[in-house]
């Protein structure tokens, strides 16, 4: 079976951004994973506007060229690495509206996180659980929480702007434990897809 293709989405856009850091940290541990083939997609690069559609494109297809644009590179992939920033106990609004923007693409695809924030990032993950269920995704179980003293060791303004290999101790079997499982939910869906495919 081929390699799957899997984005890892940095999802804040602001300029002072921690979320690049642990995007290529998870990213090379990706490529290095057998059978995934990883691809980072920065939300910065596709200057998303604020959904305005008439209506989600699982009903129409959308207008803004923009909207789709976006719509068809994230169609490129089997699953997706939610980097994720906490931003008031829940996701950016960045990462909502790009969820937003797109339905179709999403569906019957699986997505880990790596997420981070004071407490881990924990309640912005399970709120992105929560929107995937309606996009139809499924989450792995494990994901990646860079919280309390690792965060401010790795993140530039707790001053020690550590690399990320120094808190592996901590993470290390979290971002295994994901990747497995993405494997096996990207490989399951990605063969049901085939097989609907093929039946219609």
């Amino acid at each position: 079976m081929s390699d799957l293709k899997i984005a890892v989405i940095i999802s804040s856009t602001r300029d002072s951004r921690f979320g690049e850091k642990p995007a290529q940290w998870i990213l090379d541990k990706a490529n290095a994973y057998d059978g995934i083939s990883a691809e980072l997609v920065d939300l910065k690069e596709f200057d998303l506007p604020f959904f305005n559609e008439m209506a989600s494109n699982l009903w129409m297809p959308s207008s803004d060229p923009k909207a789709v644009a976006w719509q068809n590179k994230i169609g490129e992939f089997d699953g997706y690495i939610f980097v994720v920033a906490e931003y008031n106990r829940s996701i950016t609004g960045a990462l909502k509206n790009a969820l937003d923007q797109a339905y179709v693409e999403w569906n019957k695809k699986p997505f880990g996180m790596v997420a981070y924030g004071s407490v881990g990032g924990t309640r912005a993950a399970e709120h992105l659980r929560t929107i995937g269920v309606e996009l139809q995704m499924v989450s792995t179980r494990s994901a990646v929480h860079i919280g309390g003293a690792d965060f401010f060791a790795v993140h530039p303004l707790g001053q020690q702007n550590k690399a990320m290999s120094d808190i592996e101790g901590s993470i290390g079997a979290g971002a295994a434990d994901m990747l497995a499982q993405l494997v096996w939910w990207g490989n399951a869906t990605k063969s049901a897809r085939a097989a609907d495919a093929a039946a219609k």
